[in-house]
């Protein structure tokens, strides 16, 4: 039985250390900051003789001494600190009748909606379907995310809670331990709600179906549970995402010659109607020597390095030192490539319930993953090949070539304005 890994590269986090992608996400955390307080005084905590400033400054020595760490003095709306302590001296302090209050410090984040460098470059902004101005018009597609599990309480995703499925512990629900298959579902489907990241198709119904562990790994056997899971609801689901692979090659005839049973189980579900898009990979090799990016049957996708989310190559490098609109050096090539789609600094939304920043071919594929949903959204009879057509039809060359591409054919990069 194949081990199956999620095909992101990095991930970049700010005042975080990177996550590789053998690692694991942390599991999502409330907002408090561990060891965070936020200590006020009553305005009677003046001693005699002196004004309030006198009161901060005796309770910022009297923190300090009790081994408070002071970051924030606070003397003009409110009197008072911020500090970092432990619990027993927050509620030593929490006693001591000059204070008011001693309250959690808490994670905040900004509410304005960024459209992420990818969703730019692809021009989904420009499609008429995905309507992106900030009204939360949602795509009428649904998009099954075969990975890690989708954070369902993320409030930038439209995630189809009773369209969920374990494929790794079928006794519990399919949350995201690892925060891969968040980011590709932000990708897919963020909402364009004024806050967070906007996605290609936004608001589409995201099926969250685990097939990958905490730490990012999987088994064929619970891939094809994941394919199982999809074919059983093919009249609802539209398309379906697999950022993950292994080893392996394409028979030609379906995984019946080399007897490859997600093979067979995928053809049979493109047969259903459901379009698959997958990653290349992110070896710099050939990606007919990768499953399930090799079958012909599927939407391989490879990875474009794009900063500014125009063409051009004037972008500069952020998380990666990448060429502006060049291949990716990581990204997979070959003839089972078919189309390309940024995969570089991508910003989406986090399993912990934020947002962050990774690169891969696992981050190239939603891109086309959503493109397909916009498609079908307005083709609702359209099977899997003509969705493969369309968006390879629609896509266009004005991306710098050859660069790290290891074949002699240049993808059309994925372009939605038309959709």
């Amino acid at each position: 039985m194949r081990k199956i890994f999620p095909v992101a590269l990095l991930a970049l986090v700010l005042a975080a250390a990177p996550l590789t992608p053998a690692a694991a996400e942390a599991p999502p955390q409330s907002d408090l900051i561990p060891g965070g307080y936020i200590v006020t005084l009553k305005d009677t905590a003046a001693p005699e003789g002196g004004g309030m400033d006198a009161a901060v400054e005796a309770a910022v020595e009297q923190a300090t001494t009790l081994g408070a760490d002071v970051q924030h003095v606070y003397r003009y709306a409110v009197h008072g600190y911020a500090a970092s302590m432990s619990p027993s001296v927050a509620a030593e302090l929490a006693d001591d009748p000059r204070v008011r209050s001693v309250e959690p410090n808490r994670r905040v984040q900004a509410t304005a909606q960024s459209v992420p460098t990818g969703v730019d470059r692809v021009e989904a902004d420009k499609s008429p379907t995905a309507a992106i101005d900030g009204t939360d018009t949602r795509v009428d597609a649904d998009v099954a995310v075969i990975d890690t599990g989708i954070n369902a309480s993320h409030r930038d995703l439209n995630v189809y809670r009773a369209g969920g499925k374990n494929c790794w512990l079928p006794f519990l629900p399919p949350t995201d331990w690892h925060g891969h298959g968040t980011h590709v579902a932000g990708t897919i489907g963020a909402l364009d709600n004024d806050t967070g990241v906007v996605g290609t198709a936004p608001g589409a119904r995201l099926w969250p179906v685990q097939v990958l562990d905490p730490l990012g790994s999987g088994t064929t056997a619970a891939v094809i549970c994941g394919i199982d899971h999809v074919t059983q609801h093919a009249d609802e689901i539209e398309v379906a995402n697999m950022s993950l692979g292994g080893s392996g090659t394409d028979d030609g005839n379906c995984g019946k010659s080399n007897n490859d049973a997600m093979h067979r189980a995928i053809c049979n579900s493109v047969a259903k109607g459901v379009t698959y898009t997958v990653a290349a990979g992110n070896d710099h090799g050939d990606a007919k020597n990768m499953i399930p990016a090799a079958y012909d049957e599927v939407i391989t996708v490879s990875a474009l390095a794009d900063f500014d989310g125009k063409p051009g190559g004037l972008g500069q490098p952020t998380c990666r030192s990448d060429k502006d609109d060049t291949f990716a050096d990581f990204s997979n090539y070959g003839a089972d490539i078919d189309l390309i789609a940024p995969g570089v600094c991508i910003r989406s939304t986090s399993g912990s319930g934020g947002y962050t920043t990774l690169s891969g071919t696992s981050m190239a594929a939603p891109h086309v993953a959503g493109g397909a949903a916009l498609y079908r959204a307005t083709h609702p009879d359209a099977l899997p090949q003509n969705v493969k057509t369309a968006l390879q039809d629609a896509g266009g060359v004005d991306w710098t070539w050859p660069s790290e591409d290891g074949d002699s054919t240049k993808e059309r990069l994925l372009g939605l304005t038309s959709f």
